[in-house]
């Protein structure tokens, strides 16, 4: 066995942090490990018991640390290599996923007198309570003709660093003038791995409206938003930005024995989860488009083309890989949907006929949607359960289901959830092919795709296209593990790097034309109602002003 041939990736997830073990040569992955964060997302209250209202999403940032610890070394000792053949260590994590931090690089959940301050916590990528903060952003750089907003669609979304930072800014001034920097978590593990404070060009290019040209906002601009708020953004913004493919130097004495590796360990800069996905699928040329599910789930197509698109989450140059843009686009809820219609829509009949026949609830449902025929239950979703991402940008609206009636099943509303995610899917990328970007390959990673035939096939349908299944459930991790071999120069620049260790397609689902046809009058009408709620109607605004407890105008 070669010393120095292996890499570890890890990916960063909303609810655990998986490493993966991978030979540099070729991509096999030796080991795998997995660690749940132990407070998980804080939606409700703090660990001190202090109430949060709605739309947040904290977390704990040492539960990070914990889990990439339990997780690399897990990893390493299922893979029975020594500290010496790891070559180099690399990671993926959620964004824009923010926490402040003092100059140390202390999160300030962890100071004296603050864990039951709600914005000294990490604020998670889904935290939506930045919403109005978001509006008056996007309102204002309109209205500026500030440069950096064609570069995001002409919108701003409520997930990104901006908002966040206005939000804390407004509602905690006190601590936001106590915060030394504000960090991506990816950058900020990066700072306590290294020592070095680094920021990705991933995540300061798609959310926190950063250019190499200098396009970014200006001091008027966040002056007119708050006196204070060009100060705090250059404080606690700052930090080299580097190319995730870069070395950010190698791990400490003090990481290096936590985590069970040599100190001569390389360290790569890191990546946006789902843009880590792209390297792990093989993504190396333009008009290749991968769709990450999970949760949530991202779309990413690769171009060479510098095109403003309305609507999408941003694109930017040397993201993921070098010399070419990568385009980002999203819908924030897809597996969460599922598991709150399992948990709170299937009746009892249902979970004892899935318990009787030794399989979960997902998977009977699936096997009774997989017997309905595309339009036969007379559903259409919109698929809006935890806002909206793309191309409407608004964290306001939410879901909707058109066409029930006393006779519909659980079956068929689950199989309408998951035509919902479809055509979300191809409603993004009729955005993309109308401003000059074609897509010609499809391919799609993430657990969901290798567990839910009924899905993929139904993507192929309502699509119209082959869908290609990433043969590694762990992409997102084995893109970090590519990013880690390039840094450390094991096979060359990253092209190279990842034509020798990206996972290849399991399987091709080809669209069945009859099921198209059909899902063309289907998509129709989704494409009709999407534009209604989200452009000409009100109504959804209005019920979530009701649930905050404000009064409908």
């Amino acid at each position: 066995m070669l010393r120095g041939n292996y890499t570890i990736g890890v990916d960063f997830g909303t609810l655990s942090a998986r490493a993966v073990v991978a030979d540099s040569r070729d991509g096999r992955i030796l080991a795998s490990a997995e660690s749940a964060y132990a407070h998980g997302v804080l939606s409700e209250n703090l660990p001190c018991g202090t109430a949060l209202p709605p739309q947040w999403a904290l977390q704990v940032p040492q539960d990070y640390l914990d889990s990439l610890t339990e997780a690399v070394r897990g990893a390493m000792a299922q893979s029975g290599l020594a500290p010496e053949d790891i070559a180099a260590i690399g990671w993926d994590v959620t964004a824009a996923t923010v926490l402040p931090t003092d100059g140390a690089g202390v999160p300030l959940c962890d100071l004296p007198g603050l864990a039951d301050r709600p914005h000294a916590y990490l604020k998670l990528w889904k935290h939506h309570a930045a919403q109005s903060c978001a509006g008056r952003i996007e309102a204002l750089a309109r209205q500026m003709n500030e440069p950096f907003l064609p570069r995001y669609g002409g919108r701003v979304s409520s997930e990104w660093t901006y908002p966040k930072l206005l939000q804390i800014l407004e509602e905690d001034p006190e601590l936001a003038q106590r915060a030394d920097v504000f960090l991506e978590a990816g950058d900020w593990l990066l700072w306590q791995l290294t020592g070095k404070l680094h920021r990705n060009s991933c995540a300061a290019g798609f959310k926190q409206f950063w250019a190499e040209d200098g396009s970014c906002p200006s001091d008027a601009f966040l002056r007119a938003l708050h006196p204070d708020f060009p100060d705090l953004c250059r404080r606690a913004l700052r930090g080299e930005i580097l190319p995730p493919w870069e070395s950010a130097g190698t791990l400490t004495e003090q990481w290096a024995g936590r985590m069970g590796l040599s100190p001569d360990t390389v360290v790569a800069v890191g990546i946006v989860d789902a843009h880590a996905a792209v390297l792990g699928a093989g993504v190396n040329r333009p008009g290749q488009a991968v769709i990450i599910t999970g949760t949530s789930s991202c779309q990413l197509l690769v171009d060479g083309a510098d095109v403003s698109v309305s609507g999408i989450c941003g694109y930017a140059k040397d993201s993921i890989l070098p010399d070419l843009y990568a385009y980002e686009s999203g819908q924030p809820c897809v597996g969460d949907m599922f598991d709150w219609f399992v948990r709170r829509c299937v009746g009892a009949d249902d979970m004892a006929e899935a318990a009787e026949c030794g399989i979960s609830i997902h998977q009977l449902l699936t096997r009774k949607a997989a017997a309905l025929t595309p339009g036969c239950s007379g559903l259409v979703a919109l698929d809006w359960w935890n806002g909206q991402r793309s191309p409407f940008v608004d964290d306001d609206l939410s879901g909707v289901i058109l066409g029930l009636t006393l006779r519909t099943r659980p079956e068929e509303l689950y199989r309408a959830l998951l035509e919902s995610c479809a055509y979300g899917v191809r409603l993004i990328f009729d955005t993309y092919r109308k401003a000059g970007l074609e897509t010609e390959e499809y391919t799609v990673c993430g657990g969901i795709a290798q567990k839910n035939e009924l899905m993929m096939q139904i993507y192929a349908d309502v699509l119209g296209r082959p869908i290609r299944v990433c043969a590694s459930d762990q992409a997102c991790a084995l893109g970090a593990g590519i990013l880690a071999a390039a840094a450390a120069g094991c096979h060359g620049s990253l092209p190279q790097v990842t034509a020798a260790m990206a996972a290849p397609a399991v399987r091709t689902y080809t669209p069945d034309a009859r099921h198209t046809a059909v899902y063309d009058q289907l998509y129709a009408i989704y494409q009709a109602q999407a534009h209604h709620f989200a452009l000409h109607s009100d109504a959804l605004h209005q019920l979530m002003a009701l649930r905050r407890g404000k009064e409908v105008q």
